[in-house]
């Protein structure tokens, strides 16, 4: 099938595929974000101290809500929530920082009712501003987007990595989900909401570092992935991610490193109610705290809905970018009602679908319904979460080097010959972009209130892009820049 449909064709982006495949490619999506997905709520809860089966009903939630984030975002409630591009929400690491700060200072169940009573707040004020930050369309020209979207990819590829080989210290140091964005780390020590298996010890090599059976594991997803998709056709080749963790996940399982007794002690249900700590309160300052995390938020997602269209080959203006923007906002109201936290889009899933080429957002919201029923049987959630994260990891090498390599194809509509200034915006910003990966500690004497706006290299190059690209270049009027967006992606 053609890009360029015809009026009686359907795009592949609303293509309702069979339910077999939609469940297998739904579920090849829930894998691919399952370790972020529950990773916040464990360091969340544990910074508020909560009791065991609290913070194991916090994983749950938040499960049960990416579910019905992600049914907004992709289904599309109405014309106003929801991009309605494949699209997983799960919640978002730039929100763990002041969250776990707000959690040391109020710890137990007040602190979880003011989190969540600010994180209503930032949700509906996110909702207000999405509009406001919809109009940015006409800052991202190509030399723009493709810059962003490199450094989407250059940001993630640690995670991948580090999935594979784990953290070279600390005796039982877990691999953590996004090592580019350690800024909660400090903010948890401090407040001692860091669960044991996330402590540093720098002192203590950790063995387990870059063992051979983990290197070995994720040679084999990788190398699964790269024959499936080399040899297999059709709706095989659509799978090789899942695939490749499914044999990692057997592989895992016959040399021992898979442990099944949290499936056994796991519920068969759970029932998910709103405000389960009781009534949300509301501090101005922590409100004004998460309102600043949505704005950061927001700003990521731009770039994440942009390099989808681009994937997707849909075009998308400022209304449509504003319905996406709302949908995070709103996300992030139903998280505070369902006591978990802010939403946004996963990049995790982004690169996914650009190594599948499958579009439909049906994909998605498969795998929505798939994550709301884990979040309503903690037994099944429990199973997937004894996958070991080097078996992700090989897949994760391929998925964010997707990423990459789509910010890349569209670098290369851009004229660097006629406009050197364009050598510039793209250099500048990929090093600005690289500064919280080499030196994460970088912002350290820096003051705390301005953190959670620099501690992600995607926004800082983001804010550089477009700095520098209105520096040299200008910005287009509002109009034509809607017109070339439409019209870039039509093209291809």
């Amino acid at each position: 099938m053609t890009d360029s449909l015809s009026r009686t064709q359907v795009h592949p982006v609303d293509q309702m595929l069979p339910t077999g495949r939609l469940i297998t490619l739904g579920f090849q999506h829930v894998l691919v974000m399952y370790a972020g997905a529950i990773a916040v709520p464990l360091i969340v809860g544990r910074a508020l101290q909560l009791p065991p089966e609290e913070v194991a009903f916090l994983i749950s939630a938040d499960l049960f809500v990416c579910g019905l984030a992600t049914l907004i975002q992709s289904l599309g409630m109405t014309q106003y929530f929801g991009i309605r591009l494949p699209v997983m929400m799960g919640v978002t690491f730039a929100a763990v920082g002041p969250m776990v700060a707000i959690a040391g200072q109020t710890p137990g169940t007040d602190g979880a009712r003011a989190l969540f009573g600010a994180i209503i707040a930032a949700g509906l004020i996110a909702i207000l501003l999405a509009p406001l930050i919809g109009r940015v369309l006409r800052f991202f020209p190509p030399v723009v987007t493709g810059t962003v979207i490199l450094a989407i990819g250059i940001s993630l590829m640690p995670i991948g990595i580090n999935w594979i080989f784990g953290l070279p210290v600390g005796p039982t140091a877990p691999m953590l989900v996004d090592p580019a964005q350690q800024a909660w780390l400090d903010g948890a020590i401090a407040a001692g909401g860091v669960p044991e298996g996330l402590r540093l010890a720098p002192a203590m090599p950790n063995p387990a570092y870059a063992s051979g059976t983990n290197i070995l594991i994720a040679v084999l997803v990788l190398g699964t992935i790269l024959l499936v998709s080399r040899f297999a056709r059709g709706f095989m080749a659509n799978i090789a991610v899942l695939l490749g963790i499914a044999v990692g996940g057997v592989a895992a399982a016959a040399m021992g490193l898979m442990q099944f007794d949290k499936v056994g002690e796991a519920a068969w249900f759970a029932v998910i109610k709103p405000f389960h700590f009781g009534p949300p309160t509301f501090d101005p300052v922590m409100i004004v705290t998460m309102v600043l995390v949505m704005i950061v938020v927001m700003i990521e997602s731009t770039g994440m809905f942009l390099a989808l269209s681009d994937m997707c080959r849909r075009p998308i203006n400022s209304r449509g970018l504003a319905a996406g923007l709302r949908a995070d906002g709103l996300g992030t109201m139903l998280g505070g009602i369902f006591n978990t936290f802010p939403y946004t889009s996963f990049s995790q899933n982004v690169g996914l679908v650009g190594v599948t080429g499958i579009r439909s957002r049906f994909v998605c919201v498969a795998g929505g319904i798939i994550m709301i029923v884990l979040g309503l049987i903690p037994k099944m959630g429990a199973l997937v979460e004894s996958l070991p994260t080097t078996v992700l990891g090989g897949a994760g090498l391929v998925m964010f080097g997707m990423v990459a390599a789509t910010g890349i194809r569209i670098l290369s509509r851009v004229d660097f010959t006629a406009n050197r200034h364009n050598l510039f915006v793209v250099a500048i910003s990929i090093g600005m972009a690289m500064i919280p990966l080499v030196a994460p500690n970088f912002k350290q004497w820096l003051p705390h209130a301005i953190h959670p706006l620099i501690h992600s290299g995607i926004l800082l190059a983001a804010v550089s892009a477009v700095a520098l690209n209105w520096f040299y270049n200008g910005a287009a009027p509002a109009d034509e820049a809607e017109l070339a967006e439409a019209g870039r992606l039509a093209d291809h």
